[in-house]
């Protein structure tokens, strides 16, 4: 038996021991999920929506016990995991209504009738990152069994521990068993054979642009369906007329939320030059502001990287790199970052390039519209972004030219379960939430009915 100890980033102590899922367990694992897979497929839509808003509620009902956890686990703050599992029972609840909205077309033929229909793929398997694992789980694996499919959920190897309660959870609320099974174990070998297995329709996968190639090009051999949400460097464009209070103080959460560990977080942020001062002002007093501590403490604002791997990727990045300002973080144990900002940085320094999935953000200055544009797109990613100004034409015009999936105008807000999310380019593949995430996990099939006519 191999065992998995997972250790709590806040305090380097060991959390739990888990067993892991040995790849020769995955064949009676899949053939048990395609059974139950049948058989689900085979109730009333009602029925699925009862179950799926029944999972729902059952959450709800251990919100604080799973917000707990997920805070020790991945050493986010207590609050934000709070609002991490509302989120999770609300998308339960969203999706609790798609087996019932599942619908076909009727098209105009010749001799006779054409239908279409959206068929479930079978059994899925799901591939989840460490930085929102129980948000992240659930925007796959609602939509997935919404649409009449069974799953196999992989969660991190360092933050599996709400995947596994969400699994339990999910069957007292009246899923059948088989229909989600959490496998525990490393991406390398676990992840790779089920990307490989035959009978796996579909992989549904976030997490990093380098594994996401891998996962394409191996899912691939089997023309296997794939949805990938991977990597961002997404960009903050802030214009001189913008409301610079808000668009400082709005970093708070998107570059220093959960760390900075975040696909999404505003890790570039071009400020146009006439506020350049005015802004890093007011960066520099939110900065200064941030309460980094105990996860589990109501007042903390950033609490620990997930791992001492993950706190020195971060550190290389910052070493040598032109440091303006910095916050604080506590000494001792736990994996520890302050919230770092970085100016002046060229466009095409490592930090302002890659995705470093930490507290850190570079500032950049511009001049034009147009010149904001052009350096904003030139990159690899193209997840995420905002746009800072009280100009509604320019505000438009800059989110129709940005390459990218997810854009938000005097806001960092771009995700919702109502409306779809994905990344252009490098970014990934697919759309997760809003009404079109159940499709994803369908295949559509075309009926003609002849009437001899």
């Amino acid at each position: 038996m191999t065992t998995l100890d997972i250790l709590e980033p806040a305090t380097e102590q060991l959390l739990d021991t888990l067993e892991t899922t040995e790849t020769a367990e995955l064949d009676s694992i899949v053939e048990g999920a395609a059974s139950a897979q049948k058989q689900w497929a085979a109730t009333s839509p009602q029925h699925r929506a009862q179950v799926l808003y029944a999972i729902a509620n059952e959450i709800d009902a251990h919100a604080e016990r799973l917000a707990r956890l997920e805070s020790r686990n991945v050493g986010m703050p207590i609050t934000d995991a709070r609002g991490a599992v509302a989120g999770a029972a609300a998308t339960f609840r969203y999706y609790a209504a798609a087996p019932e909205r599942l619908l076909g077309q009727t098209i105009p033929v010749a001799g006779g009738v054409d239908m279409t229909f959206r068929e479930p793929i079978g059994v899925v398997g799901l591939i989840t990152p460490w930085n929102f694992p129980l948000t992240i789980a659930s925007w796959k694996v609602a939509p997935a069994l919404a649409a009449g499919n069974a799953v196999v959920l992989k969660p991190a190897e360092l933050t599996p521990l709400t995947a596994r309660e969400l699994a339990a959870i999910a069957t007292a609320a009246g899923l059948p068993d088989g229909l989600l099974t959490v496998v525990v174990g490393p991406g390398r070998t676990l992840g790779r054979a089920m990307v490989e297995h035959p009978r796996i329709g579909k992989i549904a996968f976030t997490g990093s642009t380098v594994v996401g190639k891998d996962i394409a090009r191996r899912a691939a051999e089997n023309i296997k369906r794939v949805t990938l949400e991977l990597g961002g460097k997404s960009a903050s464009l802030v214009f001189a007329d913008a409301d610079l209070d808000a668009a400082a103080a709005g970093l708070t959460g998107a570059v220093f939320g959960n760390s900075g560990q975040d696909c999404c977080a505003r890790s570039r942020v071009f400020v146009q030059r006439p506020a350049l001062e005015s802004f890093l002002d007011r960066l520099e007093k939110v900065v200064g502001n941030l309460v980094v501590g105990d996860p589990l403490d109501e007042k903390t604002d950033m609490g620990p990287l997930v791992s001492a791997q993950q706190a020195g990727r971060v550190r290389e990045y910052v070493d040598g790199a032109p440091v303006l300002f910095r916050g604080s973080a506590p000494g001792g144990p736990g994996f520890w970052f302050p919230p770092t900002v970085l100016h002046p940085i060229e466009d095409d320094h490592p930090a302002a390039r890659e995705e470093i999935f930490g507290p850190v953000v570079s500032v950049l200055a511009f001049d034009t519209e147009e010149e904001a544009v052009a350096r904003a797109n030139d990159t690899v990613y193209g997840l995420a972004g905002s746009i800072w100004t009280t100009d509604a034409a320019r505000s438009l015009r800059v989110a129709r030219a940005v390459d990218a999936g997810a854009l938000a105008v005097n806001s960092y807000t771009s995700v919702r379960v109502g409306t779809p999310f994905g990344g252009f380019k490098q970014s990934g593949l697919g759309r997760e939430l809003g009404p079109d995430a159940v499709e994803a996990y369908t295949e559509l099939k075309n009926v003609f009915f002849s009437t001899g006519l």
